[in-house]
């Protein structure tokens, strides 16, 4: 049964198409590319699967535990409490918060203790406190980054903001993850680091990920499957190897071979 299923999706900004009739499926636990150049549509077809736009048609289906949820029209907010998370082409961190409210934050809507537990600080408001300062500090850990708790966002160095910004989306508990060009401004070393942290996230969190990336050796290592676009349109989709020798996407997208 399909996690998240996307049906004949499309946004029209006045007489432009930016997303026209996209199809695409994600089951558990996979791990999928975007792939296509700037323009081609993959953020916009984000903001709509995470609510930052609206469709203006096709339907948004999120499916979890035999529960269905039709995704059209809903918050952001809304969305991200339903199990979809994501991370952004450029940094939106909390710059001058700490590493630790950063994730805090992002985690607030699982503190479930009550508005009265809250305002009256009751001992279960600091037990679920303490217990949620464990938790970021558990998921720091595995990002390397349990040592910067204190540090400002903004003093991090770029590679380490990156992490962070995955950390924040992990600490909502997503079931499916969209990662919309996460190697962006990393040299070498540092895009050889994400692309094994990718796979240990997929792998100790159990979730989908959505990876939209221009980093073609990162998306042919990592991925399972892949969607290509083109102008806004669904091109192709296959394995790693289909999409590779594709000549649909070796001529609009790579001018030769990957």
């Amino acid at each position: 049964m399909s996690l998240l299923e996307v049906s004949n999706l499309t946004k029209n900004f006045g007489g432009l198409a930016a997303v026209s009739n996209v199809n695409i499926e994600l089951v558990e636990n996979e791990l999928v590319g975007l792939i296509g150049p700037n323009g081609a549509g993959k953020t916009t077809l984000f903001n709509l699967l995470t609510g930052v736009y609206e469709p203006s048609e096709g339907t948004v289906k999120l499916t979890i535990d035999g529960q269905e949820a039709v995704l059209n029209g809903k918050k952001p907010y809304v969305i991200a409490a339903l199990g979809l998370s994501r991370t952004f082409q450029n940094i939106r961190l909390f710059k001058d918060l700490t590493v630790m409210d950063n994730v805090l934050i992002a985690m607030n809507g699982k503190n479930k203790v009550g508005l009265l537990t809250s305002m009256l600080r009751l001992p279960k408001f600091y037990a679920k406190e303490a217990e949620m300062r464990r938790k970021v500090i558990e998921l720091l850990a595995i990002f390397d980054l349990e040592d910067k708790i204190d540090t400002l966002a903004k003093n991090l160095p770029y590679g380490e903001q990156r992490r962070l910004e995955i950390v924040r989306a992990l600490a909502t508990e997503p079931k499916v993850l969209f990662l919309d060009e996460p190697a962006a401004g990393m040299n070498p070393q540092e895009t050889a680091e994400l692309t094994k942290l990718i796979r240990k996230i997929q792998q100790e969190f159990g979730i989908t990920i959505l990876l939209i990336e221009h980093d073609m050796s990162l998306v042919m290592d990592v991925c399972e499957r892949l969607y290509v676009l083109e102008y806004g349109r669904l091109i192709a989709k296959g394995t790693p190897e289909e999409i590779k020798n594709d000549p649909k996407v070796i001529q609009a997208y790579l001018g030769g071979e990957l």
